[in-house]
């Protein structure tokens, strides 16, 4: 009998251990499923974090290769635009739109005896619950009454109040279109203040993708009809310097892909390039020809100069562009490397490595406006007059300049038409080697003539770069041809400029040119006047 009963346990404990073991193979079994099914969705989820951060990528870079071609088709900016629409604030009152609940008799009236409740003293008590539900009742009554009443007067004021935002909205209005018809109307005529603001504002609304800078200076030069643009343009890095991620199963990591040197050049130089072409495009479609000919774009990077380390700003562009020459431009089918140079840019041969086209003489426009005669009071007669100075003294301030400027040697050439001619050399200034420079105290529009007799005693002395300084100003032409000459022109607004800077000195500088005929002696005369955008 003990022998079978520890048969019996032997038979439950092996069974027991048979039924242990298959659990645990089960368990085991459902983990490596579910280790494989998490393996699985890593690598699912893994693989879309990549394909994810690439397509980012390819955003990117779309969204820079139509920086041009994505902005033809747009309206260009204008005044009626600018103007601001009346945007009444809406009114909210909030809980004061909602009137105080009226109390309600019902909560306050005693119930009625009946029956046999009626009996005994109980309708005397009815009578004094019921006188006191009705005094509760007044009370509350009177509560509503002052609180309804206070609530509208707090609704009134809110209104006033309302009413008042809305008035001052809209005199905040009236007031800026009336700064935008005043901006139009001396924009029609050619005033220097009034084209720089418009052109700010065809510039503020111009979007760049996420990333680019948003800083620029505007300079309309009226003598010229120009206006000149100083631009600053992306760093390098705005080009992914990834140009895919994949993911790497063996080591369970998501790996970027280098995008080459050569196309992140490549792709650098060709932004840049639009970036010239498209702020070019916009202000020639937002402006009307008489009063701008021609642009000017300079476009410069904020960057570090890997050899000392020190910020620096080269230019990697410079470009004039004449409004009847880009209006010929097909500009959705143009390569635009090659369009800057059928517009005889200067490009820098190698923008990745920010290798500078430093102009001349760098210097802000905007600093630069000429001086009408009749500003000129007589408390301010003690300042040198250049066209007062003798030849000679004209030469030293213009020999002193120079030297300030940098310029190693000098030394007078003869002349043959009354101006001074010097020869300064410098291992930077002027690009380095000889410079030859002409001074003019001119009165009046320096010609193309002038700067055609430089370029020929620049041949004689064998100059590398030849400089022309007047008291007055330079044509257009004048300037086309001496950028095309190696020859720097420096008028006498930029001249006064240049003294103050390094000579310390405060100057009259000369002559402006002649004020532009207004719209209103325009039609007077039956000749039209230049047309607000």
């Amino acid at each position: 009998m003990a022998q079978r009963g520890r048969s019996e346990l032997e038979r439950q404990l092996a069974a027991q251990r048979r039924e242990a073991e298959r659990q645990a193979r089960e368990v085991a079994r459902q983990a490596k499923e579910q280790a494989k099914a998490q393996q699985a969705q890593r690598l699912v989820e893994q693989q879309q974090l990549a394909e994810t951060k690439t397509a980012k990528l390819a955003d990117e870079v779309r969204a820079l290769d139509q920086v041009l071609l994505g902005v033809l088709g747009r309206s260009p900016i204008t005044f009626a635009r600018l103007k601001a629409r009346p945007q009444p604030p809406a009114f909210h009152p909030g809980r004061l739109a909602e009137p105080v609940p009226t109390p309600n008799w019902g909560k306050y009236a005693p119930v009625e005896p009946r029956g046999v409740d009626r009996w005994f003293g109980g309708m005397n008590q009815y009578r004094r619950d019921l006188a006191a539900a009705q005094r509760r009742y007044q009370i509350a009554t009177d509560e509503y009454l002052a609180a309804e009443a206070q609530r509208q007067r707090d609704l009134q004021a809110a209104q006033i109040a309302h009413q008042r935002k809305v008035g001052e909205a809209d005199l905040k209005v009236a007031a800026y279109n009336r700064q935008v018809d005043q901006h139009a109307a001396g924009f029609a005529v050619g005033e220097a203040p009034a084209v720089e603001w418009f052109v700010n504002q065809v510039l503020r609304g111009s979007r760049y993708p996420q990333g680019f800078p948003a800083t620029w200076q505007v300079a309309y030069r009226p003598e010229n009809r120009d206006v000149v643009v100083e631009f600053e343009l992306p760093g390098q890095q705005v080009v992914p310097a990834v140009r895919e991620y994949r993911y790497i199963k063996t080591r369970d990591a998501i790996d970027p892909v280098a995008r080459s040197i050569p196309e992140i050049k490549q792709r650098y130089a060709r932004l840049i390039a639009c970036i010239a072409l498209r702020v070019l495009n916009e202000i020639f479609r937002a402006t009307s020809a008489g009063v701008i000919e021609a642009v000017v774009f300079n476009g410069r990077v904020n960057t570090t100069d890997r050899a000392t380390g020190k910020k620096v700003r080269p230019h990697l562009i410079s470009v004039e562009a004449e409004r009847a020459a880009f209006d010929e431009l097909v500009l959705a089918d143009v390569d635009p490397a090659a369009c800057l140079a059928y517009l005889n840019a200067l490009v820098s041969p190698n923008p990745f490595d920010m290798e500078a086209v430093e102009p001349f003489i760098a210097f802000d426009l905007k600093r630069f406006r000429f001086v009408d005669a009749a500003d000129e009071l007589a408390g301010l007669d003690s300042r040198p007059n250049l066209l007062k100075l003798s030849p000679t003294e004209f030469e030293h301030v213009v020999k002193d300049l120079f030297a300030a400027m940098g310029a190693e040697a000098w030394r007078t050439v003869p002349s043959k038409d009354g101006g001074v001619d010097a020869v300064a050399t410098s291992k930077n200034l002027f690009f380095g080697g000889v410079c030859l420079i002409q001074a003019k105290r001119w009165t009046k529009l320096v010609g193309l003539d002038a700067v055609h007799a430089l370029t020929g005693v620049m041949t004689d002395h064998n100059a590398t770069t030849g400089v022309l300084v007047t008291t007055a100003w330079f044509s257009r032409t004048s300037e086309q041809f001496a950028q095309r000459n190696r020859i720097t022109l420096i008028n006498g607004a930029e001249l006064k400029y240049l003294i103050k800077e390094h000579l310390g000195i405060d100057v009259i500088p000369g002559t402006s040119p002649p004020k532009r005929v207004r719209a209103s002696d325009n039609r007077q005369t039956g000749k039209p006047g230049p047309a607000a955008p």
